[in-house]
C-alpha cells in the first residue's frame, strides 16, 4: 500500500505564494501485540506491516525464526494498526522479561524497556566470513538510493536494503523510522528465506546502538550506512563480531571493527 498521503498548503517562489498539494509521509501507532498483551507501540509507516511483525520478533530475540510466530494479523483501527501474533509458552514467559509499556516515538529502539540490563542485552557473535571489495560498498549505497520511492516521494523516510555479491541489492524496505525500515527488512528477509548472513544490510541512518543490536540479532556480517556510527555502536559491533561500514559516499567510506571483511581486491 502507498505510505503517502497528499495534503494541501502553500509553497513560495519567485512570484509569491501558490496553493500545492504536497505527499507527506504516513506516521501512526502500530501496536506489537503477543499472545493478547501489547509489547511494545510504535509509530511507524503503515506498510509491509507482515514484514515488520515477523522482523521485529526476530530482531528483539522473541523468536529464532519465523515459524515460531503464529500467523500475524492485521486488525486496522481509526488510530492506528494491531499486529497480533502467538508465541509457543516457553517465549511468551521469555518475552515477559523484555515487556514494554510505553508508546515510543518515531521508530525508537529502546523505549519503555524496563530495565538497563535488558537495555544491553548480550547479542550473539557473528562469525559469517562475508567478503566485500571496495566496489561492493559503492554498489550497495548506489542501488539502494535508486530504490526508496516513499522517501523520492516524501523525503521522509528511511531505508535498510539487503545486498549480496554477485547478487546485488536484493530487498529495500522503508518506513520513517530508520529502526522499522531494519526491522521490516528482516522480516522480509526470514520470509523470503534468505539467509542474513550471506550478505551486508545497508541503511540510511546513523549506526546507533539499537541498530547494531539487531543487525548481530539477524547474524549479518556487515552493516553499510551512509552516516556515522556512535561510540557504543562500535563498542557493541567489536563484541558482536560485526563489521561497520560508515560515511558511505561515493567511493568513500571509512571501516570500524573487524576490517579483515572489507578490501580493495577480489573476493576470496
Amino acid at each position: 500500500m502507498r505510505a503517502a498521503v497528499d495534503k494541501p498548503g502553500l509553497t513560495a517562489g519567485p512570484l509569491g505564494l501558490s496553493d500545492q498539494t504536497t505527499a507527506l509521509a504516513e506516521e501512526m501507532p502500530i501496536a506489537l501485540v503477543y499472545n493478547g498483551t501489547t509489547l511494545a507501540v510504535m509509530m511507524g509507516s503503515p506498510a509491509d506491516l507482515i514484514d515488520f511483525a515477523v522482523g521485529f520478533s526476530l530482531t528483539e530475540g522473541l523468536v529464532d525464526s519465523a515459524d515460531e510466530l503464529g500467523e500475524v494479523e492485521v486488525i486496522r483501527h481509526a488510530q492506528g494498526v494491531e499486529l497480533q501474533m502467538w508465541l509457543p509458552e516457553e517465549r511468551a514467559a521469555a518475552m515477559a522479561k523484555r515487556r514494554r509499556a510505553l508508546a515510543g516515538p518515531v521508530g525508537c529502539g529502546l523505549c519503555g524497556v524496563e530495565s538497563l540490563e535488558q537495555a544491553m542485552r548480550a547479542l550473539p557473535r557473528v562469525t559469517a566470513n562475508l567478503r566485500l571489495r571496495r566496489q561492493d560498498i559503492h554498489l550497495a549505497t548506489t542501488a539502494m538510493r535508486q530504490q526508496q520511492p516513499l522517501h523520492d516521494e516524501t523525503h521522509a523516510a528511511h531505508a535498510a536494503g539487503f545486498y549480496r555479491p554477485g547478487d546485488g541489492l536484493i530487498l529495500v524496505r522503508e518506513d520513517v523510522g530508520r529502526h522499522n525500515a531494519l526491522d521490516k527488512l528482516a522480516g522480509a528477509l526470514a520470509l523470503a528465506g534468505i539467509d542474513a548472513s550471506t550478505g551486508a544490510i545497508t541503511v540510511t541512518s546513523r549506526l546507533s546502538s539499537e541498530m547494531i543490536q539487531k543487525t548481530a540479532q539477524i547474524g549479518a556480517p556487515v552493516l553499510i550506512a551512509v552516516s556515522a556510527p556512535t561510540a557504543l555502536g562500535v563498542d557493541l559491533a567489536d563484541q558482536a563480531g560485526l563489521t561497520l561500514v560508515t560515511r558511505a559516499r561515493g567511493t568513500r567510506f571509512d571501516v570500524f571493527t573487524h576490517t579483515h571483511r572489507i578490501h580493495s581486491g577480489e573476493p576470496q
